[in-house]
């Protein structure tokens, strides 16, 4: 389950993350990012492109998740075990995320058959090729743990 602060609600906020942030095209998926910055939104270059009016957005918590299952991947069972599946993957992602990320994730046809590992791998990739996380020195001790999600129990 995603906690209610990780979630992107408004269609206006689905939007502004598909039409101007960055895009990239896995096999089963296509991953939408947008960082937000004070005075604006921060693309992957670091350039402000549009600047927010005073007080007009108030972000709390961490990156929001917002995710896009079409009829095109089946029927209302495939597709609510799809829309589960990215759920519970995009909260173990949400440590390696810079808070001020909204991230939407478009299920394509492939996600209802592929194994929820390929699925996780395939969202990691993306968010790492769009640059949404934090810089290293963000991290306590300035690096990430990067062990944390291997499927290691100690």
């Amino acid at each position: 389950m995603l906690p209610e602060p990780y979630r992107l609600h408004h269609r206006a906020d689905f939007s502004r993350t598909v039409r101007r942030g960055q895009r990239v095209g896995r096999r089963d998926l296509v991953v939408h990012a947008l960082v937000h910055g004070y005075d604006g939104f921060v693309g992957a270059s670091g350039r402000i492109s549009d600047p927010v009016v005073a007080g007009s957005m108030v972000r709390i918590g961490g990156p929001r998740f917002g995710l896009i299952v079409s009829k095109a991947v089946g029927p209302a069972v495939i597709r609510h075990r799809v829309a589960r599946r990215l759920r519970h993957m995009c909260a173990q992602v949400i440590p390696e995320l810079t808070a001020e990320a909204d991230v939407v994730i478009r299920a394509l046809p492939g996600a209802a058959d592929a194994d929820s590992a390929e699925l996780l791998r395939q969202i990691r990739g993306a968010l790492r090729k769009l640059d949404v996380s934090p810089l290293p020195s963000e991290y306590p001790g300035g690096t990430l743990d990067t062990t944390r999600g291997s499927g290691d129990r100690s």
